[in-house]
């Protein structure tokens, strides 16, 4: 019960990487808000976690959104512990594109880091002025694709590697300011979640391309949103009480290597 009377927030917990850590961080005993802005998927997700947890809508990109968040979890319960900035986009569903660096959508583009960069930052500003107090922990779930380019997802790479480095930010202001705050950011890579449907596509052909890409995983297979979510925990309880700025990856050996190695 690493997360006992712990007020948590994770965005985007409607499936997926959010949910597991949502399911996770309330098995730990924590006092879990979900926000999406699927409403009835998170909905569905709160009631059936039962006490302590609720839903609210949450988008990300909008400021006004986040004041409101913070307005409420203020009035309900004067502190926030933990939070987890989750909620992310590639834009293969999302936005129209094209996607690559030569051809890249500009409105593309913009979606992609409002959802994935400003929505982080804003999440890191109002978690800041709920944790001051006490102290508490920020966990951004970047990506593999924050460390790498990614020729085909520019503005999905690049808004990943913009966490990376607004994470440690956060880390060093609140060491300076001494509130006692720590900020870390985990990098998933190969982890099975809807937002690889677009990628993999249906069929035999889905297999095909399941198979591709886990020849070139290093464990040899896929992930599961708890691998993170365990991630995730570790760096939100007591247990990492020393440790921030660091990049947590979870990638089953994808970053350790390199494609063009001997055989």
């Amino acid at each position: 019960m690493r997360l006992t009377h712990k007020i948590i927030l994770i965005t985007g917990a409607a499936r997926g990487i959010g949910k597991a850590i949502a399911e996770l961080f309330h098995q730990e005993g924590g006092i879990v808000i979900l926000s999406d802005i699927r409403d009835d998927e998170g909905e569905q997700v709160a009631r059936s976690l039962g006490d302590r947890a609720a839903y609210r809508r949450l988008d990300v990109r909008l400021e006004e959104d986040w004041i409101a968040a913070s307005d409420y979890i203020s009035q309900q319960f004067g502190r926030l512990d933990v939070l987890v900035n989750n909620a992310g986009i590639t834009g293969f569903l999302e936005a129209p594109g094209p996607f690559d660096a030569e051809n890249a959508d500009l409105a593309t583009w913009d979606e992609v880091h409002r959802v994935n960069a400003t929505g982080v930052m804003l999440g890191c500003k109002y978690a800041i002025k709920l944790m001051k107090e006490q102290g508490g922990s920020i966990v951004n779930i970047s990506s593999r694709s924050g460390v790498v380019g990614i020729p085909g997802a520019v503005a999905y790479a690049s808004s990943k590697a913009a966490v990376r480095n607004h994470s440690k930010s956060v880390a060093l202001y609140c060491a300076e300011k001494g509130y006692k705050i720590r900020c870390n950011s985990i990098h998933p890579a190969a982890i099975m979640t809807p937002m690889w449907d677009a990628m993999l596509g249906d069929g035999p052909q889905r297999e095909a391309i399941i198979k591709d890409v886990e020849s070139g995983i290093p464990l040899g297979h896929f992930g599961e949103p708890m691998d993170v979510a365990y991630g995730a925990l570790y760096l939100a309880c007591e247990e990492s009480k020393y440790v921030t700025g660091i990049e947590l990856t979870i990638d089953g050996g994808i970053l350790a290597g390199s494609e063009a190695k001997p055989q």
